[in-house]
């Protein structure tokens, strides 16, 4: 069995180094990141991107959908993929063809969300937020603080308004105007050691809740304005949350494999377990997740891992990619099948994560 390129490093070697996020997602992101600098308590404004201008925009390749793809959303039915060299694609064909958008920035981008088929926003490195308004097929730069020297990773917005952006050195930031100014609030959470904060995910009828490095969680019952600290399940590194139509009802996932779920906005947890047949237990780290329009859930990692759940995240189906390819990204091809990110770019499965030209 071939491991593949990033893999997750053993639950020791986290603790030892766990400076050193191993996510593929939060790995690559962290190439980046050489030093903390100070974060001002004042409120940081798009202007500071004109300050500090970029390397302009990202190369045409025709190689784009081949290369590295970190995060995919849907923008009503149009598919988003953004990823490495600040490379933005999008597919109007169910992820048959895909396009290169104009986007201003050579960065890497790791994370994409869009609230409708036209407002989008992507965040990546040098802390920098980007945003479209007619579907990703053009982008301009909201902000970025090159001081930082350090990546955000995930973004999500309640509306048009208000967004919250998290990333490595428990960095995060909120809008209230669609990201004219976004204010620093890492002081809201509790994060004296400022762990990275590696994903943010709405949980139905509840809230907002952030995980990360070593185990970390937090939620907001007020969507952002109050955080409080939650017991975790697990001490390894969480490198994401995906919400379920359940209310109240959420998942987390990281290391090796690690998949905790709770039904109570994070009162209480309980593992779920993912045998493999014939191979004990799965032991790939798990970096993406999403709630699929049929409510069902994929969930996707190290080692090819494609998980899928149509009980709310109670069990799931387990397929292994031959390929083994890192993934860190899921999403919904709106056929049926599903189209996945990651190493090696933009690949096209079947609903259970097989590329569709493979007998299963």
């Amino acid at each position: 069995m071939r491991e593949p390129l990033w893999h997750a490093m053993s639950e020791g070697s986290a603790c030892a180094a766990k400076r050193s996020p191993s996510s593929l997602r939060t790995t690559l992101s962290m190439l980046g990141a050489l030093s903390l600098m100070l974060i001002a308590n004042a409120p940081l404004h798009a202007n500071a991107a004109t300050e500090n201008p970029s390397d302009g925009y990202a190369i045409a390749s025709a190689k784009a959908s081949s290369s590295l793809i970190l995060s995919l959303a849907h923008a009503g039915k149009r598919l988003v993929a953004v990823g490495d060299r600040g490379h933005i694609l999008y597919s109007d064909d169910n992820g048959q063809s895909w396009t290169q958008a104009k986007v201003p920035t050579q960065q890497m981008l790791t994370a994409v969300f869009f609230i409708d088929e036209k407002k989008g926003w992507a965040v990546g490195h040098d802390s920098q937020i980007l945003a479209t308004e007619d579907g990703g097929s053009t982008w301009t730069r909201q902000f970025e603080d090159l001081n930082r020297q350090a990546p955000l990773l995930d973004v999500w917005f309640q509306d048009a308004s208000h967004g919250v952006a998290v990333g490595a050195y428990g960095a995060m930031l909120e809008t209230h105007d669609g990201g004219k100014s976004w204010e620093d609030i890492s002081e809201r959470v509790s994060n004296e050691d400022q762990l990275h904060l590696n994903g943010i995910t709405a949980v139905k009828d509840s809230g907002l809740l952030v995980v990360g490095e070593s185990g970390v969680i937090f939620r907001s019952k007020d969507w952002g304005t109050t955080w409080e600290k939650v017991q975790g399940p697990y001490e390894g590194s969480l490198f994401g949350a995906v919400g379920t139509n359940q209310a109240g009802t959420v998942l987390v996932y990281g290391l090796r494999g690690h998949l905790f779920r709770s039904a109570d906005f994070g009162e209480h947890w309980q593992q779920v377990a993912l045998p493999v047949s014939g191979d004990g237990n799965l032991e790939f780290g798990l970096s993406e997740g999403s709630l699929l329009p049929d409510g069902s859930i994929a969930v996707v990692g190290n080692g090819g891992s494609v998980l899928l759940s149509k009980d709310d995240g109670q069990t799931f189906s387990i397929f292994n990619r031959p390929d083994r390819l890192a993934l860190s990204g899921v999403v919904a091809a709106g056929n049926g099948n599903l189209v996945l990110g990651g190493q090696g770019g933009i690949h096209l499965a079947s609903a259970t994560g097989a590329e569709l030209t493979e007998q299963q």
